[in-house]
């Protein structure tokens, strides 16, 4: 309720603001729609720079001449000869099995035990249960809430234990000798170094005589003009015009489109120029264009072609020279039918044409 009473004072309030720049001397029987000046705009042409000075190069080549030069063609180097070593045969002594100890394994022994450990804590909390036969048609309204524990849960895990650890008894093994023939070096390998000459020859090759240079030209800038829309006069200025109270209603305009299109017929351009374009000329109003289409066919291209519909209309009287910022275009589709012809419906050619049409209404801007 209180919450009613707030709503009502604040609609009374937005009344009693709207009231206070209501139009003075109103006409009895008529309606009124509040409409905001749109701002002005002029055209003005300003010079500008299109292009800047700028230099061009032009590239004057160089020029070569022949010249003769000795070059290296083989490099200096070592050719190595290998004088392979001598070799002589000695006997050499050596241990063919060391002395060591045999080890006897004595096994570990064991015992068992046992542990009791805790595997899930003791727990609590909330838990909501829905009663049943709850008379409420919220079944928030039969939630119980109860408070449970849960006590904590226990283990009793066997093992097994060391009694006494493996260990080894040692019994001793004795070595023994050998010999074995082995080539030594007597004279060692040698390499005699043998020195091999530089090979040369005489070539001719292009050097250049005169380096490459650019010679530069300059370019003038250039100029040109442009003419661009600039503000000339801010709008926003409200003023009331006086309408029939029925423009601000949906008004059923007898446009005409071929099937599935929707481009303006030459009559239905007509019906535009006698109804439409008077009332935007002779007042500063905005209007909203809607179209509507029959219930056959796919929705969605329907509704694609209302839009089109209601677009081509704004576009011509765009071309008539009223300002595009007063118009709206929307489209419906078969959405707003104002009869039973819904899909699958059997209905009259002249039944379906009640539903292709579009609509105006003068709106507040």
């Amino acid at each position: 309720m209180k919450q009613k009473l707030l709503l009502v004072c604040f609609l009374a309030s937005v009344v009693f603001s709207y009231a206070q720049d209501l139009p003075s001397n109103p006409t009895p029987g008529k309606c009124y729609v509040k409409c905001i000046t749109k701002d002005t705009f002029k055209e003005v042409t300003e010079t500008y720079q299109a292009s800047p000075e700028y230099t061009t190069l032009k590239v004057q080549p160089a020029t070569y001449k022949t010249v003769e030069e000795r070059v290296l063609v083989k490099e200096a180097s070592k050719r190595y000869e290998y004088v392979p070593a001598v070799y002589e045969t000695v006997e050499v002594s050596y241990v063919k099995k060391e002395a060591g100890s045999n080890l006897s394994v004595i096994p570990a022994t064991f015992g068992t035990d046992s542990k009791t450990y805790e595997t899930y804590p003791k727990t609590s909390g909330w838990e909501y249960k829905i009663l049943e036969d709850c008379p409420s048609v919220n079944k928030d309204d039969c939630v119980a809430a109860c408070f449970v524990e849960y006590p904590a849960q226990f283990r009793e895990v066997s093992f097994t234990t060391l009694a006494s650890d493996a260990k080894t008894t040692s019994d001793p093994v004795a070595g023994r000798d050998a010999t074995y023939k082995k080539r030594v070096v007597k004279t060692p390998a040698r390499v005699n170094e043998i020195e091999i000459p530089a090979e040369y020859k005489t070539i001719t090759r292009q050097v250049v005589d005169t380096p490459a240079r650019a010679i530069p030209t300059t370019v003038p800038s250039r100029s040109e003009t442009i003419t661009r829309t600039v503000l000339d006069q801010k709008g926003g200025i409200s003023t009331w015009e006086e309408v029939d109270c029925e423009l601000l209603d949906p008004n059923v305009l007898p446009v005409f489109y071929e099937l599935g299109s929707a481009r303006l017929t030459a009559a239905s351009k007509k019906t535009i120029d006698n109804t439409l374009l008077p009332l935007m000329k002779d007042s500063n109003v905005s209007v909203e264009i809607m179209s509507h289409t029959d219930s056959r066919g796919n929705d969605d291209f329907n509704q694609s072609l209302s839009q089109q519909r209601a677009n081509s209309v704004v576009n011509y009287l765009v071309s008539k020279g009223i300002s595009r910022s007063r118009l709206s275009a929307r489209g419906f589709g078969e959405s707003r039918l104002t009869n039973r012809c819904s899909n699958g419906v059997d209905c009259s050619e002249a039944q379906h044409q009640r539903n292709r049409r579009t609509e105006f209404r003068v709106l507040s801007n």
